[in-house]
C-alpha cells in the first residue's frame, strides 16, 4: 500500500500543532462544522462496509441516534424511525472511538448463520484497517498545510522552509515546476455548504485516488510532491531535472532558452500523458496548468502561480480537459494575466529566439512599424520584397509565431513592446 493510499480518514481539523510545527494558518480544505472524531469515523466504516457489502448500513451512536448512513441520508434520525429498513433485523457490530461508542447497523437480507459469520469477519477487518489508519500521524494535514503555505508565498524565512521540509521528508532541493491539477469535476460530489458526511469522505478519498494516480504515474518516490489546495485542485512539484524527465524527452533545443523555460516541452509531454492516464483512470474530466521553473525555493511559489494562471485562464479561453502553460496560451495570456512581470518574461520567451539574429529583430520592427505592409517595410529595410519574406519566414520558424497571421503577429508586437530594452 502506498503511503497516499494509507492516509488516514477521519482527522479533519482546522488548525494543527505537531512537533514545533505550530500554524495559525487554515488549512485549505474544512468543512463550515467540524464533525466529532467518531462521527467521521462512522462515516468511513459506513462507506467501506457498503461498497464491500453492498446491503444498506447505518451506524448509531449510544442515544440510538443515525451518525452515519448509506445510501440513504438518515443521519440525525432514530433507527427506529428509518422507515424502508423496517422489518429487516440489522447484524449489530459494537463500534467504538476514544471515548465515544455507538453501534453499526447492516441490513442484511440472507440470515444464514455462515453468512451472517462471514459477514461479521469481513467487517471486523475492514474497521480494524480503518483504526489503523486512524491511528497514523496527521502527515498529510502537516505537509497539506506546509505546501499550500509556502506555495502562497506566506512563509518568507528559507532556513524555516528547509526546517519543516526536512521534518516532512520533502526533497526540495532539485529544479522543481509546479503543476496544478484542477480535479474539482471528479471530486466536488456537492455543491452544498454543509455536505453531509459521507460526502465528506466521498471527497478526500476522491482526492487521494487523483493523488495516487499521479505519483504512480510518475513513480520515483522523491521525484513528485503532491498536496490538495482545496477545492480539488492537486499541486505537484514536478522534479524537473533532464533525468527526471528522461521519458518524455526528445531532441529539445533547449540551448538558446532561459533556465526558467528549459525542458518545459518534455513536462508538457508529460502532462499530456498524466491527462490522459486521469481521466481513462478516473472517467471524468481533469485539467492541469504548468508552471515554469524558477530558481531557488522561493521560486516554487512564482512557478505556482504561474500554473494557476495557466489553468484559469486555460479553462476560461479554451476549456476543460487540456493542458494549459502560458508560452501556449496566445493573446489570452497578454490579455488576460495581471502580473507584469509574467507578462515581461513570456515575452522575452517568446522573443529569445530570436536574440542572435538582430536582423530579424529589426525586420520585425520595420514590419510592424508599415502596419504590416510588406513593401513598405521592404523599403524601410532598403532590401528586396523576396527578401523581407525570407526574413519573415525565418522568423515564423524560430518563434513559431507567423508575423502574417493576425493572432501570432499581437503576441509578437505586445512582445515586442514589453521586451525589456537592451
Amino acid at each position: 500500500m502506498s503511503l497516499y493510499a494509507s492516509q488516514h480518514l477521519g482527522s479533519y481539523g482546522r488548525w494543527i500543532k505537531h512537533d514545533g510545527l505550530a500554524k495559525s494558518l487554515p488549512l485549505p480544505e474544512t468543512t463550515p462544522e467540524t464533525p466529532t472524531s467518531f462521527n467521521l469515523f462512522a462515516a468511513s466504516v459506513t462507506n467501506a462496509v457498503y461498497e464491500l457489502l453492498e446491503n444498506p448500513v447505518l451506524v448509531t451512536d449510544k442515544n440510538n441516534t443515525v451518525v452515519a448512513s448509506r445510501p440513504g441520508n438518515w443521519e440525525g434520525l432514530q433507527v427506529e424511525a428509518v422507515v424502508p429498513l423496517a422489518g429487516i433485523t440489522p447484524i449489530q457490530i459494537p463500534l467504538s472511538l476514544d471515548t465515544e461508542a455507538g453501534k453499526l447497523h447492516i441490513y442484511q437480507p440472507e440470515q444464514d448463520e455462515n453468512k451472517i459469520a462471514l459477514t461479521r469477519k469481513v467487517v471486523h477487518l475492514a474497521i480494524d484497517q480503518i483504526l489503523l489508519i486512524e491511528q497514523l500521524p496527521n502527515y498529510h494535514l502537516l505537509k497539506d498545510n506546509f505546501l499550500y503555505n509556502l506555495l502562497h508565498g506566506r512563509i518568507h524565512d528559507t532556513a524555516i522552509i528547509e526546517l519543516h521540509a526536512r521534518k516532512l521528508n520533502l526533497d526540495l532541493t532539485p529544479p522543481r515546476s509546479a503543476l496544478v491539477v484542477d480535479a474539482s469535476h471528479y471530486v466536488m460530489s456537492s455543491e452544498s455548504e454543509k455536505p453531509n458526511l459521507a460526502e465528506t469522505v466521498q471527497y478526500r478519498r476522491r482526492i487521494d485516488s487523483v493523488i495516487n494516480c499521479i505519483v504512480d504515474f510518475f513513480s520515483l518516490p522523491n521525484d513528485t510532491i503532491c498536496a490538495h489546495m482545496g477545492q480539488g485542485k492537486i499541486a505537484i512539484l514536478k522534479a524537473t531535472n533532464t533525468k527526471n524527465l528522461v521519458n518524455w524527452a526528445r531532441d529539445d533545443n533547449t540551448t538558446s532558452l532561459a533556465a526558467s523555460w528549459a525542458n518545459l516541452a518534455a513536462l508538457k509531454r508529460a502532462s499530456q500523458v498524466l491527462l490522459t492516464v486521469l481521466s481513462e483512470t478516473l472517467q471524468d474530466l481533469f485539467t492541469i496548468g504548468i508552471g515554469r521553473h524558477h530558481p531557488g525555493i522561493m521560486g516554487l511559489a512564482h512557478s505556482y502561480q504561474d500554473a494557476l494562471a495557466a489553468l484559469s485562464l486555460g479553462l476560461r479561453f479554451y476549456g476543460a480537459n487540456a493542458v494549459h502553460c502560458l508560452d501556449e496560451l496566445g493573446i489570452a495570456a497578454f490579455a488576460g494575466m495581471a502580473d507584469e512581470r509574467i507578462k515581461s518574461d513570456l515575452a522575452a520567451h517568446i522573443l529569445s529566439p530570436l536574440s542572435s539574429e538582430p536582423k530579424l529583430l529589426e525586420t520585425l520592427y520595420a514590419f510592424f512599424d508599415s502596419n504590416c505592409t510588406p513593401s513598405q517595410a521592404a523599403a524601410g529595410l532598403d532590401i528586396h520584397r523576396n527578401s523581407l519574406t525570407y526574413r519573415l519566414a525565418k522568423i515564423a520558424a524560430l518563434t513559431g509565431l507567423d508575423p502574417r497571421q493576425f493572432d501570432d503577429a499581437v503576441q509578437l508586437r505586445l512582445a515586442l513592446l514589453l521586451r525589456a530594452p537592451s
